[in-house]
């Protein structure tokens, strides 16, 4: 299959590369220092276990008209930058050109091929003027629930921290050849792509904790058994998170793990440095609105009260408007002993 992968940062690289290494056409989109990597050195991807694989020769460009069209386009970069790429997609795409994205979060095209009262209802906060809705047929689109934890360690090299699950699903539940086809190629690859009826409950299973951990990593230089382990950040998180519960069940979500579980599993996995937190120490804005603002927009719309959700977003906001405003990157830096 050919593919494109728009976005070759720490996601976009580890699914890249081991499609490629799988035997698939794959070609990224990138940009400056990750672009000269990738083309002067391969991708080099770095395992849990410490095993090393090196994709090399690479395609790889800035431009997706030199692309070309594709049989798969994985939107790989995160939700707050895709607007900056829907121009041109085109130039990759044909008939049956299927496109996945994988950005974090209340997705733009959450309440397209759904029926009820909410049916083809902008998501502002996402997507603002409606105009990545517009532009791109949902019908294209398969949703995916991005899970494994990976960073961009240097340009051209990414480092997988754990996790290899990428559940995907059709917008209107259904199975068809084409879900059935792209899980099977991702198994192929070595990563679990199990189809889901309703990709909807799995991203809210996955927002769940994202919205709570991700902004207070950022917010107290923290990382996720920091966050659990102290009592009144892990209260904090909890509270956001049955806030978020309450709109997700007014849409008709249900959760298939329990609070409790859902945030041992955050604390299982150490001393990650959630992707808001590398973000900010790297002076990138951080994804805020899809992961935070996106649920205060659902709850209003539900007339479902977010407190402490709220709470957690200005302040988020403020932090992010300085990054972008004062050209900031934010990072905790030990005192010198001398």
């Amino acid at each position: 299959m050919k593919i494109c992968i728009v976005g070759a940062g720490s996601i976009g690289g580890f699914l890249g590369v081991k499609l490629a290494l799988a035997g698939e056409d794959v070609s990224f989109i990138a940009r400056n220092a990750n672009l000269e990597a990738i083309r002067s050195r391969g991708m080099r991807l770095t395992l849990a276990d410490g095993t090393e694989q090196l994709l090399h020769p690479v395609k790889a460009s800035a431009s997706l008209a030199e692309a070309g069209p594709q049989d798969l386009v994985i939107l790989g970069m995160k939700a707050n930058q895709v607007a900056a790429v829907i121009d041109d997609l085109h130039h990759l795409l044909h008939d049956k050109t299927v496109i996945i994205p994988m950005q974090n979060g209340i997705p733009w095209w959450y309440f397209q091929r759904q029926a009820g009262d909410y049916a083809n209802r902008i998501v502002h906060s996402v997507d603002p003027d409606g105009r990545i809705m517009k532009t791109i047929d949902p019908k294209r689109i398969v949703a995916c629930v991005v899970y494994p934890a990976c960073e961009l360690a240097a340009p051209g090299w990414v480092r997988h921290v754990e996790g290899e699950r990428f559940p995907l699903g059709e917008l209107d539940g259904s199975e068809t050849e084409r879900v059935l086809a792209l899980s099977a190629m991702f198994s192929a690859a070595g990563l679990k792509a199990p189809v889901l009826q309703d990709i909807r409950s799995e991203i809210w299973l996955k927002l769940w904790g994202n919205l709570s951990f991700n902004p207070i990593s950022a917010l107290t230089h923290s990382t996720l058994v920091d966050i659990c382990q102290f009592p009144l950040s892990r209260e904090l998180a909890a509270a956001m998170m049955r806030e978020a519960e309450s709109v997700a069940s007014r849409l008709g979500i249900g959760f298939r793990v329990t609070l409790d579980k859902r945030i041992a599993g955050a604390e299982k996995v150490g001393k990650h440095k959630t992707s808001m937190l590398q973000d900010v120490e790297s002076g990138r804005e951080p994804e805020i609105d899809a992961l935070v603002g996106a649920v205060i927009e659902l709850g209003k719309i539900v007339s479902v009260p977010t407190p402490h959700i709220e709470t957690v977003y200005a302040l988020m906001k403020l932090l992010s408007v300085r990054i972008n405003d004062e050209k900031l990157a934010v990072r905790a830096q030990p005192l010198s002993t001398a």
